[in-house]
């Protein structure tokens, strides 16, 4: 019996599942693509596939620019969930520095690129977090696994400190351009916001106060701003369904904006008002745009990159992927761009990562 259009389009919107606790969703299968470059995304120059199977994401520039880290998870090769990789761009042959063990997400080099950072669930368990049952309420939730701790590893795959120990979700860790500060998302007071140290793990301090989720933070260029992504619960509901799945270590993450804000938390304010998922922010090279993902012109459908000012204004569509382009990072010497994206997967669920000269 053939559906109803409506009916096709709602079992397809119904698909669409989330990833755990990286730091964006898990994607959905695409048509037949073999396209690597489309023709609208004038920015992009030299554009070149890294990866070739497995759902690769999250990848980051050292601070010389010339190898990446990020998070694979890719049965084929036997890793059953996201462990984290690095790889000179140039010879990209990948080795994994995360122990194998449990989960893992949200990598970066630290200043010196000899030694990295990420966050792992090893020691909660040897193998894989279960991912949240299907709900009655079709919500789409992220899991926010209380044994994330965030750990410092060599480029040999050996842990050389643990810097969080509170109890609680400690993930989605990045670094500042000068190496000595380190942004963060944590649980530990209840709710899910930002918290800054030391590369050492000391002088924590928590820079977010509002209700709801912070998260994805990112330093700007000269190291004097933060961007986020954010959650803001408003109404009674709203609010009540927020906390209870935290309670149960959940959040939804369909309605989020951007943020921008000093590193000490200070001049916040809302970047994006566009209506559904905005997330995974990057400070373009100049510090004056942010680039970001978003599922605003088709909810639920396509994520696209998108780059705005500071304020919102002069928004611009970056990428053109029918299903889904995320995680746009720019290398610190301002001269090319990783990103993740579902083209040229062959109408697989395959997501990997793509690399260009930034062309502006």
């Amino acid at each position: 019996m053939k559906l109803p259009l409506f009916l096709v389009a709602f079992s397809l919107f119904l698909t669409i599942s989330y990833q755990a606790i990286s730091h964006g969703p898990e994607k959905i299968a695409s048509v037949a693509d073999t396209t690597i470059h489309y023709a609208k995304e004038k920015y992009f120059k030299n554009l070149k596939q890294l990866t070739f199977g497995g759902d690769n994401a999250e990848a980051y520039f050292s601070f010389d620019s010339k190898n990446l880290i990020f998070q694979c998870t890719d049965p084929s090769k036997e890793v059953m969930c996201d462990q984290i990789f690095i790889s000179s761009i140039e010879d990209f042959n990948p080795k994994m520095v995360s122990t194998g063990l449990g989960r893992t997400t949200c990598s970066y080099f630290l200043g010196g690129d000899t030694l990295v950072l990420y966050a792992s669930t090893h020691l909660g368990g040897r193998e894989c977090p279960p991912k949240p049952e299907p709900r009655k309420d079709r919500k789409y939730v992220w899991p926010l696994y209380d044994s994330f701790d965030i750990f410092v590893a060599d480029l040999n795959g050996n842990i050389r400190a643990q810097l969080t120990t509170e109890k609680g979700y400690d993930a989605e860790a990045t670094v500042s351009p000068s190496g000595d500060k380190i942004v963060f998302t944590s649980t530990r007071n209840g709710d899910l916001d930002l918290y800054t140290m030391n590369a050492d793990g000391s002088d924590v301090k928590q820079i977010t106060h509002e209700l709801g989720y912070d998260g994805g933070a990112f330093f700007s260029p000269d190291g004097t701003k933060l961007v986020f992504r954010a959650s803001r619960p408003q109404t009674e509901e709203e609010i009540q369904d927020y906390k209870k799945l935290l309670e149960q270590g959940l959040v939804t993450p369909t309605n989020m904006e951007i943020y921008v804000c000093d590193t000490d938390g200070g001049n916040m304010h809302q970047v994006t008002k566009l209506g559904g998922a905005n997330w995974a922010p990057f400070f373009s090279p100049d510090g004056k745009k942010i680039i970001f993902s978003s599922n605003h012109v088709k909810k639920g459908f396509s994520f696209n990159l998108w780059m705005c000012d500071l304020n919102g204004e002069n928004l611009e569509q970056i990428s053109f992927d029918p299903v889904f382009d995320a995680f746009p990072v720019f290398s610190p010497d301002g001269k090319k761009i990783v990103f993740s994206s579902n083209r040229n997967n062959g109408g697989t669920r395959d997501t990997n990562l793509f690399i260009a000269d930034w062309n502006e």
